[in-house]
């Protein structure tokens, strides 16, 4: 159990955070690193090592940092990426590059390096990505070579090629995945090993203030000591057992960059007129453009709250949890960032107002670490076998519990949160019946459903947390309680409404003709009960826009 940081300490790192951003990362400082492509070394020196110290936050006390917790660093993740999501990912790779000796590594190996990140103020790159074989971990082609001595090993040669690797071109430490000969393994390498090159910078669409290159390693010499963990074949049980974690990394960098983009488009909604009012009082402008980007972030961060709380407690390899709060974060947070170009019109569309570069820089986190679509197979592949195992009561029981809900906290939305997971339940009995996950799409399809029926249940629990005065005391309070629950009941009913009306829809996709009775599929499914559950869906939105303007003019 990790309770990481307590509150008074999380907002003063905050608080540091921002105020360190308030004197060096100005809009006109942040769209000059963009334009010019450049890499700020020194901000992220400055940001990891004594000016600031982030990267003390993912160092054990016992090793010289603060030992924060999953959720600590979800907080700080959010906050960085409002700022800017390519210094986020300068300062964060350090944490991902020392993941494998964090999680993994003897406890020689992780005396000695993460107290050199702690003195020294390293940077580090994490190197697994290959050109060909990409997020396919196992399907990598550096390879590591033992060397040895009398019959004992006593280093090894490392060759092969790294892609996209975050910090690759400035990192003074990697930690790089190769096939030694028992199996895939973490070495710890230096910048200036012989033989070890690392490429140009990419030129990239986005996060264009962080630096993506590749690496070359031509019989690069690491001595034993470098074997991470001390023993070979290690390597992707190390990389699977923090994927939990970092995907919770990157879901926060959507939902930060998320909010940026709506923080910036509410109050110019405010002041830009037309048609003798405020865009903010015109139901056709902040109905699509703002309320409905709220409630998808909202639900993501609930998502992100309890998982991080999950992990906090003990938990292990929440793998699909994290897959589910990065799918559901970074895909809201790319719409968000779409939407907020929409809502500046033509202005947005420039490189002078920010929102132009906060959705180029927001696409990334639907890529990196596993993209949108991996993350759709592993939640649904999981998910499945969930369904499986338990006969068909693992979403029956979910919307039990979210029905249980509702009756103790009766405004959380729960009951609409109950009809997606009772809808999800019989279109995964159907496709079971009938054989037709054997369709490649219908499978990536239900990830989707997942993920939206989840969040759906997380956020009503949430909302009914922050009635009940039980909600972490380190949680985000940007809605008030009334606000929040809102947000869920508007959210429910989209979540209910796509669950139901998808589901029957690929359901009868994948099937074959005359297999199914669509009339019936649709009953079954509850469709009645959804679109019954739609009214009311307008003056929750309403709710929901008040309060978010109310709160943007009190800032």
């Amino acid at each position: 159990m990790n309770e990481g940081l307590d509150q008074d300490t999380l907002e003063m790192v905050l608080d540091s955070i921002g105020m360190y951003a308030d004197a060096k990362l100005s809009d006109q400082a942040l769209l000059e690193f963009d334009s010019e492509d450049r890499f700020p070394e020194e901000i992220v020196r400055g940001m990891c090592g004594d000016e600031l110290g982030v990267s003390l936050l993912f160092i054990p006390e016992a090793y010289g940092g603060m030992g924060g917790g999953s959720f600590d660093v979800y907080r700080v993740c959010e906050l960085m990426a409002s700022i800017d999501v390519g210094i986020a990912t300068g300062v964060l790779a350090t944490f991902l590059g020392s993941d494998p000796i964090v999680f993994g590594g003897t406890e020689e190996q992780q005396a000695l390096w993460l107290s050199r990140i702690v003195d020294d103020g390293l940077l580090m790159a994490y190197g697994a990505t290959e050109p060909e074989a990409g997020s396919d971990l196992a399907a990598m082609k550096t390879t590591a070579e033992r060397i040895e001595d009398d019959g004992e090993v006593v280093g090894y040669r490392i060759s092969g090629n790294k892609q996209w690797i975050s910090n690759g071109g400035y990192a003074d430490l990697y930690t790089i995945l190769a096939l030694a000969p028992d199996g895939p393994s973490w070495f710890v390498v230096d910048r200036s090993a012989d033989g070890f090159t690392q490429g140009k910078p990419e030129d990239k669409h986005g996060i264009r203030a962080s630096n993506t290159a590749a690496l070359s390693l031509m019989e690069v010499e690491v001595g034993a000591d470098r074997l991470v963990g001390g023993a070979e074949g290690l390597g992707l049980t190390q990389a699977q057992a923090v994927f939990g974690y970092t995907r919770l990394m990157v879901a926060a960098f959507g939902l930060g960059a998320g909010w940026a983009a709506l923080d910036r488009a509410i109050p110019y909604s405010a002041e830009r007129i037309q048609a003798g009012g405020p865009l903010s009082e015109k139901q056709g402008y902040t109905h699509k453009l703002i309320v409905p980007h709220v409630c998808r972030l909202e639900a993501a961060r609930a998502y992100i709250e309890e998982t991080a709380e999950r992990l906090d407690s003990g938990e292990e390899k929440l793998n699909t949890e994290g897959a589910i709060a990065k799918y559901m974060a970074s895909e809201a947070g790319n719409a968000a960032a779409d939407a907020a170009i929409q809502a500046h019109g033509g202005y947005g569309y420039t490189k002078e107002y920010m929102v132009e570069k906060i959705k180029r820089d927001v696409r990334i986190t639907t890529i990196y670490e596993g993209t949108s679509e991996i993350m759709e197979m592993t939640i649904s592949r999981d998910r499945w076998q969930q369904h499986l195992k338990t006969r068909g009561a693992y979403y029956r029981d979910a919307a039990t519990a979210l029905e249980a809900l509702h009756a103790t906290n009766p405004e959380c939305g729960a009951d609409v949160a109950a009809l997606a997971s009772h809808a999800l339940a019989v279109v995964m009995e159907s496709a079971r019946v009938h054989r037709l996950t054997r369709n490649q799409h219908l499978l990536f399809r239900l990830g989707e459903l997942v993920s939206l029926a989840e969040c759906a249940g997380a956020l009503a629990r949430r909302s009914a947390r922050a009635t009940d005065g039980t909600l972490s005391s380190k949680a985000d309070r940007r809605l008030d309680d009334k606000a929040l629950a809102a947000v869920s009941r508007v959210f429910a009913r989209e979540a209910a409404a796509r669950v139901g009306q998808e589901g029957v829809a690929q359901v009868l996709r994948a099937a074959e003709p005359d297999t199914f009775d669509p009339a019936a599929l649709a009953q079954s499914v509850g469709l009645e009960q959804i679109f019954a559950a739609q009214t009311g869906m307008a003056s929750d939105m309403d709710e929901v826009a008040t309060s978010v303007y109310e709160a943007a003019a009190g800032h």
